[in-house]
């Protein structure tokens, strides 16, 4: 049985293929197309798919969509109805594009594939069409790939058709649902809320809060509490709605809810104040408050030892270390594409279990291949690229080449990693990293400003094998996906003076906190992924040889993209990267480039992106 996901229409676009319940392939249409968070309907992605596991779209099964739009629709109906007149034009803008476009799904997508292949009929498309729920769709991603026959399943995200939290129940095929919050009473969307206050982009700057709250004080909980935020002992919660504009209005915010904080929005791009990390500082803390009353609650109905987690919110991996930490659950499983892109993922699977009632096998591990699930380039293929675009470079045999990496990275270089299968989801798990010695103090912000050219105060996440991530790390258990975030062990650190300890803001990051500054943040934390038999088995190997040499068993592991780009897939995509910043070593597969050794021009890979 053959089972093609999609998922489109909003943000993060992807397809993912099964067969006879296998995960065979998964991507973001990002990665094909090189758009950013690309929102259209997943046509690269799905021809990927189809191609990888060597059938056409007359040989698939069922194509299942990750959300219904009927009820999606429903929504929009119900919530204008409800503020009207207020957001008349916003909905008298969208009402076109819902009729003639979104409420008809079913055709357009028939369209859209007949594109990919018109020997296929209407008909036999047509029919051929399955819509999940966005929740169910999100639950299933969390807890069919997990290795656990029994688990607890939260998902927690801005919002799909009516839910934005649910509380569930996995067992053996089944999914249960226990209880669900719905919009507009968002967690997703009071982060996202915050993020746009601080002037970073909704649905993609998330991430810079939580970079940013570490070198904030949170002063502003009690005030979040008291005007936006009612919260119960079993983590229900509602929005004080009037202080919201995302209901009706073009924008996240009203002007009431800066006069909570008396400050204006920030401006994107402009000065990041202490102000700002306060703010930061203050809306993680009451997310991690929430999600922690909300896994209790959970667990107190349960009674279960394991617990999945799948939606946008479960990317905040600073949340994740603190669930963990809570000491109520043996195992956390989290989906490494747990936003809407693992909502393909997560239909299929829905599709394969619920619909046609297939049988769950057991298993220790979980079924994501390491998330490997994506494209990947032989080394003939690889140097046939080199050579026409006539790039220098040595190709070496396994073991040479891990030396000689080594080697680059003890003398400071930073290398671009292109190795294998791309990732899934949207972390570097050593297919398509960017390497460096985490040793070195100035390279955290090196990293940023000249390779990445982000905002200085952006952590970098470490990689380590894991059967020595407990002598640096205070952790217990596994983070493959790069999906938890863990203290630095105490005797990693290095003490500090009184006059140091008093830094605050960014100056902090002047400060060398531990033996490997360039990933240990000013909190202590590092986001960690460890790495096992599971992981890009190079990447591992690179690992050990590094620990072999220098002792240190960690290397600084990043995304292989710039501010703004999608994290790169191509041999073409990597070397372009490579050649328009300032890195200075590129790996891809056998091939090792030097940047010192070109002689073709940089400027004919230079592009430009917009700010994320």
């Amino acid at each position: 049985m053959i089972i093609l996901g999609i998922s489109c229409y909003y943000h993060d676009s992807a397809a993912a293929l099964l067969k006879d319940g296998e995960i065979v392939a998964a991507v973001q249409e990002e990665r094909l197309t090189r758009v950013k968070h690309d929102a259209d309907f997943p046509n690269e992605a799905i021809v990927f798919c189809l191609k990888k596991a060597k059938v056409s779209l007359k040989d698939v099964d069922a194509i299942v969509y990750y959300e219904k739009p009927f009820v999606k629709f429903e929504r929009i109906l119900e919530t204008f109805f409800s503020q009207a007149p207020r957001g008349f034009w916003q909905f008298f803008r969208s009402l076109p594009r819902w009729l003639k476009e979104k409420l008809y799904l079913k055709k357009l997508l028939v369209d859209e594939l007949r594109n990919i292949d018109k020997t296929v009929s209407r008909r036999i498309l047509s029919d051929k069409i399955l819509f999940s729920e966005h929740h169910l769709s999100h639950a299933a991603s969390a807890y069919y790939p997990s290795p656990f026959s029994k688990a607890a399943i939260v998902t927690l995200d801005g919002v799909g058709e009516w839910v934005t939290t649910s509380l569930a129940v996995g067992n053996g095929e089944k999914i249960d649902f226990l209880k669900e919050i719905h919009f507009p009473h968002s967690l997703g969307l009071l982060y996202s809320a915050f993020t746009y206050y601080l002037g970073f982009k909704v649905n993609g700057g998330e991430y810079k809060v939580m970079g940013l709250a570490p070198y904030g004080t949170p002063r502003y909980v009690e005030q979040i509490y008291k005007e936006l935020l009612y919260l119960a002992e079993d983590g229900s919660f509602q929005l004080n709605l009037k202080h919201f504009d995302y209901l009706t209005g073009a924008t996240m915010i009203r002007k009431s809810f800066e006069e909570i904080f008396s400050q204006p929005r920030r401006l994107p791009e402009s000065e990041v104040l202490e102000f700002h990390m306060d703010i930061a500082a203050s809306i993680q803390q009451v997310i991690e408050e929430v999600i922690l009353k909300i896994s209790a609650e959970v667990h107190r109905q349960t009674g279960l030892d394991h617990l999945c987690l799948a939606g946008g919110v479960a990317l905040n991996c600073v949340a994740n270390g603190k669930l963990l930490k809570q000491g109520l659950w043996k195992n956390i499983w989290v989906q490494p594409a747990a936003g809407d892109a693992g909502g393909a993922l997560g239909a299929a699977l829905a599709a394969h279990f619920l619909h046609f009632k297939n049988q769950r096998a057991a298993s220790s591990a979980d079924s994501m291949h390491g998330s490997l699930l994506g494209p990947e380039y032989s080394a003939a293929e690889i140097e046939t690229f080199l050579n026409e675009q006539g790039i220098q470079f040595r190709t070496y045999e396994e073991n040479d080449l891990l030396v000689e990496v080594v080697e680059k990275l003890i003398d400071q270089n930073v290398v671009g990693w292109h190795q294998g299968k791309m990732e899934f989801g949207p972390r570097a798990l050593g297919a398509r990293s960017i390497l460096a010695d985490p040793r070195d103090q100035q390279m955290q912000k090196r990293l940023n400003l000249k390779i990445k050219y982000r905002e200085s105060f952006r952590p970098f996440a470490p990689a380590i094998a894991k059967e020595e991530s407990a002598h640096w790390f205070d952790m217990e258990g596994e983070s493959p996906y790069m999906l938890m975030v863990a203290d630095v062990k105490k005797e990693k650190r290095h003490a500090l003076s009184v006059e140091e300890q008093n830094l605050k803001g960014f100056k902090a990051l002047q400060v060398p906190r531990s033996e490997v500054p360039a990933i240990t943040h000013v909190d202590y934390s590092a986001r960690v992924q460890t790495v096992d038999e599971h992981s890009e088995p190079l990447f591992r190997k690179l690992l050990l040889k590094f620990q072999e040499t220098t002792g240190c068993p960690l290397l600084v592991n990043t995304s292989f993209n710039v501010r703004g780009e999608p994290i790169v897939c191509s041999p073409y995509d990597s070397l372009r990267c490579f050649m328009s910043t300032e890195m200075d070593v590129l790996v891809l597969g056998p091939h090792l480039i030097e940047k010192t050794k070109q002689t073709v021009s940089k400027e004919q890979f230079e592009r430009v992106f917009p700010l994320d």
